[in-house]
């Protein structure tokens, strides 16, 4: 409908340089250029070349975009891009790219939290959120719980990581076995080969004694320990690694627990709908695992297509249309690239 917001959005919180353009709640563009490789022989993102990929990419990603929707930057409505949380340099590209196209085209602007964008993209595959609902958003960066009453409005924190989150336990176990960069996927592929139950891997703030204080709560540093220890005992003893069976057994203590304690934020707190979002969500074990638990429960889950759970403009652009729509003042120009947003901010104030 011409009468929807037409919804530019930047993402540069990271290592992908991501301009989405979205319709109300159709996306029309969603052009991506990462850097990926270029932090694969470091084992992790740097932070230099990551804003430094970005001042490189931004333009001609900006140009396909506008190219592949058939638009030209005078026809949008308003630009949206990522104010953080985030590496800040990184951010710091996107957000004065956003300011000087709105200043140049004479459009309103909306600095967006970056988390609180992977739950709208979900709104691009399967329609408006059932509210309330419970969002789990899993990444290299954050494994947290949220309650979502209004998207444009804030949500509330039922839990969060206190160490490793979850993408960053893929990595560091994914360069422990030897298996490169980014971690997520290459042991997701590697854990099709192994058995889940061949190993005993413990799950994190599980135990009775952690619930009263870390019910919604994760912890993965201790389980990227424990494949450790147990990938050097075998090394000492002369025995070969069974990358599949570590890969497996590591996903499936990963997933067990994030499933866990999703459906049980759900009950508790009498919801039938969960979004999965971030990088994680794109795992099959999760997707998988997730459908089932929820199945004996009645709950819904919703989880947006692989290309949607990384990072990308078009999940930017998505939170950026439902601002507009609800009504929301726009930002002001001075906006800030805030590293360390809180995750109740869904936008910076006008």
């Amino acid at each position: 409908m011409r009468d929807e917001p037409l919804v530019l959005g930047i993402e540069t919180s990271c290592d992908e340089t991501g301009v989405g353009i979205v319709r109300g709640h159709t996306l029309l563009a969603d052009a991506l250029a990462s850097s990926v490789d270029q932090h694969a022989r470091f084992g992790g993102v740097v932070p230099e070349v990551a804003s430094r990929a970005h001042l490189e990419a931004l333009v001609p990603t900006m140009q396909r975009a506008l190219d592949e929707a058939g638009v030209t930057l005078a026809d949008v409505d308003a630009i949206a891009v990522t104010s953080g949380p985030g590496l800040a340099g990184a951010l710091l590209v996107g957000v004065a790219a956003a300011k000087g196209y709105a200043l140049a085209a004479e459009k309103p602007i909306y600095g967006v939290n970056h988390l609180a964008a992977h739950v709208a993209v979900d709104t691009l595959e399967h329609g408006p959120l059932p509210e309330p609902a419970v969002a789990m958003l899993v990444s290299g960066g954050h494994s947290s719980l949220l309650l979502v009453d209004d998207l444009t409005a804030g949500a509330t924190p039922l839990g969060a990581t206190i160490d490793d989150a979850a993408g960053e336990a893929f990595d560091k176990v994914a360069r422990l076995l030897g298996l490169g960069f980014p971690g997520g996927p290459i042991i997701d592929r590697s854990a099709r080969d192994g058995d889940p139950a061949s190993i005993a891997f413990p799950r994190g703030l599980t135990a009775p004694k952690d619930l009263a204080a870390h019910r919604f709560d994760f912890s993965f540093s201790g389980l990227k320990t424990a494949v450790a220890r147990w990938v050097e005992s075998r090394e000492r003893a002369g025995e070969p690694v069974p990358v599949a069976d570590v890969s497996a057994s590591f996903q499936e203590a990963v997933c067990d627990v994030l499933t866990a304690k999703a459906i049980d934020a759900c009950r508790s707190h009498g919801v039938d709908t969960l979004v999965i979002g971030g990088g994680v969500a794109a795992n099959s074990r999760l997707r998988v695992l997730a459908e089932e638990r929820a199945a004996r429960h009645g709950i819904a889950v919703r989880v947006p297509r692989p290309q949607l759970c990384t990072d990308n403009g078009a999940m930017v652009a998505a939170l950026g249309a439902h601002l507009v729509a609800a009504g929301v003042a726009p930002s002001r120009l001075d906006l800030p690239a805030d590293s360390a947003m809180g995750l109740t901010a869904v936008s910076v104030p006008g």
